[in-house]
């Protein structure tokens, strides 16, 4: 039994519910939506149910398989930041965790290349490999590299939705289609949501783990630069996305779309506001991984938004 757990910490059971959660609200609300507005017709949604589910599972083996990998590289630095939390070498072996990690990235890629052979997509199955691969390094060495890791992770959090617009794309379409304009307009809000939300929160993270980081010689931000200058980075961040919040909020008023405006203002950007007063007075790792959970439920109330479409 203990494996088991050990098996669903590892490969992050809370995290793979967030993808598939953003996944289903984003087939299920948006993609309606979008072609209910322009007229077009459930009907005409490309991405059949069948195919959707088999993208859900192939994002969340390929995410799966990114954590796996994540803790196989990261043993000796969870020693240090996550003692109670480590996984591979304690509970399940490292030969073990390669060969997980192998399984799940293969069938993350042959389901991607049976979606791409469907929808005669080739764009699917390329960028999931892409992804990956991109797992493979953030996890071996980018991750200990000033801000590029930071941003590879917030990239792949954007790539659970833009994976699904990829999926509506049709090669012969016009630049004048306008479901196609309305689909990239939806797309593009949720999905620089989720790179800003996830930059910030990764850059917290580094503040939280920087005593394992600075024992092994990585080269995260705070490391870098030093705490004081890693929370202007993010605080810079949050004003970005607050600011991005309000546009929007003041949009969908003028559309008449009072309780989407109220509960975004409500869920999102003013528990946003609170971390940037708190993130200012944050010194410990305890301090951080609060604010680290904050974001995460700011991150999750982000993605419930889809309900209101």
């Amino acid at each position: 039994m203990k494996t088991i757990g050990a098996f669903f910490r590892l490969i992050r059971w809370p995290n793979l519910i967030f993808i598939i959660l953003t996944q289903v609200l984003f087939r299920y609300f948006i993609l309606p939506f979008v072609y209910l507005e322009a007229h077009a017709g459930y009907e005409a949604i490309k991405l059949s149910e069948g195919l959707f589910y088999l993208l859900v599972i192939a994002s969340v083996c390929i995410a799966a398989a990114g954590y796996i990998i994540n803790d196989y590289f990261d043993e000796n630095i969870d020693q240090v930041n996550k003692l109670p939390k480590v996984i591979v070498g304690k509970f399940i072996k490292r030969r073990s965790a390669i060969l997980l990690h192998a399984v799940f990235s293969a069938i993350g890629l042959m389901l991607s290349l049976y979606i791409g052979y469907k929808l005669r997509n080739p764009f699917i199955p390329f960028f999931n490999f892409i992804a990956i691969m991109l797992l493979v390094f953030y996890s071996s060495t980018f991750k200990k590299k000033i801000l590029i890791g930071n941003i590879i992770i917030s990239l792949l959090t954007a790539w659970t939705i833009l994976v699904l617009t990829l999926a509506e794309y049709r090669f012969r379409i016009s630049p004048h289609d306008v479901v196609w304009q309305r689909l990239l307009k939806v797309s593009f809000i949720y999905a620089g949501f989720a790179f800003i939300i996830s930059l910030i929160r990764e850059v917290v993270k580094d503040m939280e783990d920087i005593e394992g980081d600075l024992r092994y010689g990585c080269k995260t931000m705070p490391i870098v630069w030093g705490l004081p200058v890693s929370k202007v980075f993010a605080g810079v961040w949050i004003v970005v996305l607050v600011g991005m919040l309000v546009a929007i909020q003041l949009y969908i008023i003028q559309l008449g779309w009072w309780l989407s405006a109220l509960y975004t203002f409500a869920l999102v950007t003013i528990p946003s506001l609170w971390v940037l007063k708190k993130l200012y007075k944050a010194n410990t790792p305890a301090d951080f991984h609060r604010l680290s959970s904050v974001i995460k439920l700011i991150m999750l109330a982000g993605i419930i938004s889809m309900l209101f479409f």
